[in-house]
């Protein structure tokens, strides 16, 4: 008990770690599953769906929940004691947003198909789709409050309940299908989806209302101000609107150039002379099986942002910027190390995963050349949370959009000329000019602390 108390990022790491690596696992053979079930323009169609839930969980929840993580961490670092006035104000604020956004979705899902998504048959999976926004609304809210008192075990407890309904989901209902003689629909892999996203809901909810009543029993940990669980003063509404609206139109427009990137790569293939099919085929297999391969490894650093964030907030509010440059200088170091140990195992072994696994050699070929962007692709991850703690969202944002510019003038440029390959570029090209600008901001702002501790002194 005292090693978790004493390193809660590690003791926290460890759990997402594990809970991240077991549901990759899953994912992982649930990819393979579905690429084989549905076939590559299947996979295409499916991802094409990918920028409506992103936009709509950025406009709804995003901000909100790292802005309640950031409150409740600072709260509990100048008072010593937990509070939920900033999750409960995040949920009055998320959860109407969530509900408007459901239905305006519903409501628009055809015209939202074939117009912005330029394919009409993703209209019955939209319609799915926005049933999942309110759930994963309150599920995001409640996973806030729970990694700003560094509680990992609920987040990756509902995180591995998530993924296995949504598996299991899939799997019954398509093995019916195929039973009866029936060929299944894509549309089942979105109900899944909205499904698993019910539950790990009820879960985290759950366990944030049990939590709230536990600690108003034990008078060691009294909640901070009002007992009253919506008794939160107007100053509070103000400082999470304040950290939360500019991250949500960070990620809003951030989301909306990355839906423009999604669109038109099966549109820029098209000028290149695939016909459709084959190009909703390779856009599938690049987005539905190799980038998740990628991505695989990106459980350990993605745990370690997620813990970063109140730790670093915490370090700074209380002026210890020591602390903040020894988690800055390890996580660099471990982080750079695991992405050339990537690199070297994607690069050598990406033609025979892609062949073996996914039965797919354009999959290996994706595979193979992506993995020159790991050491760059996971240092981003968790460089980025340290900006994020230390109060530098403009920062942050303001390097995504040149990133994803670059990404876009590769798409509207180089693949009508020389196809997905244009694509791959235009990834390598911005990863590593978004992770050279962090670490520069990142030596930046340790260069200006330095010298004012030196002129304090």
């Amino acid at each position: 008990m005292k090693t978790r108390k004493s390193h809660p990022l590690i003791f926290g790491t460890v759990i997402l770690t594990a809970t991240g690596f077991l549901t990759r696992i899953i994912g992982f053979f649930y990819r393979i599953y579905l690429s084989r079930l549905f076939g590559e323009e299947g996979m295409g169609i499916y991802q094409l769906s990918g920028p409506v839930l992103s936009l709509s969980f950025s406009l709804t929840a995003a901000g909100y929940q790292t802005a309640i993580s950031k409150l409740v961490a600072e709260q509990a670092a100048r008072e010593r004691r937990p509070s939920f006035r900033p999750l409960a104000v995040g949920l009055s604020i998320s959860l109407p947003l969530s509900v408007v956004c459901c239905l305006t979705v519903y409501q628009l899902a055809d015209p939202i198909a074939a117009l912005l998504l330029q394919e009409p048959r993703t209209a019955g999976m939209l319609r799915i789709l926005a049933l999942s926004i309110p759930f994963s609304a309150v599920h995001a809210c409640a996973n806030g409050y729970f990694y700003g008192i560094k509680k990992a075990g609920i987040p990756s407890a509902s995180q591995l309940l998530e993924q296995a309904v949504r598996v299991g989901c899939v799997y019954i209902i398509s093995s019916s299908y195929l039973a009866a003689g029936k060929t299944p629909s894509i549309s089942i892999a979105v109900l899944g989806l909205t499904v698993g996203e019910f539950f790990s809901m009820l879960v985290s909810a759950g366990a944030a209302w049990q939590h709230y009543h536990r600690i108003h029993k034990d008078r060691r940990l009294p909640v901070s101000g009002s007992h009253r669980i919506l008794g939160s003063s107007k100053s509070l509404y103000g400082q999470l609107l304040a950290m939360a609206l500019p991250l949500t139109a960070n990620r809003i427009i951030l989301n909306l150039l990355q839906s423009v990137e999604s669109v038109s790569i099966p549109a820029r293939l098209r000028l290149y002379g695939f016909d459709n099919v084959t190009a909703l085929s390779v856009y599938g297999v690049l987005t539905g099986m190799a980038m998740p391969f990628i991505f695989f490894p990106n459980a350990l650093t993605s745990a370690v942002a997620v813990l970063l964030l109140p730790m670093i907030s915490e370090s700074y509010a209380l002026g210890d910027i020591n602390a903040v440059k020894k988690y800055s200088v390890k996580t660099v170091k471990y982080c750079g190390l695991m992405g050339f140990a990537c690199l070297c195992i994607f690069v050598f072994c990406g033609q025979w995963a892609g062949s073996t696994l996914f039965d797919s050699p354009l999959a290996g070929y994706f595979i193979a050349t992506l993995g020159f962007i790991c050491p760059f692709l996971y240092l981003d991850t968790t460089l980025s949370s340290i900006l994020q703690g230390l109060g530098m969202a403009g920062h942050i944002f303001a390097l995504n959009v040149i990133c994803l510019l670059i990404r876009l003038v590769f798409v509207f440029r180089a693949v009508p000329v020389f196809g997905i390959k244009g694509y791959l570029w235009g990834l390598l090209a911005s990863q590593l000019t978004l992770g050279v600008l962090y670490l520069l901001c990142l030596r930046n702002f340790f260069v200006k602390h330095g010298k004012t501790q030196k002129d304090a002194g």
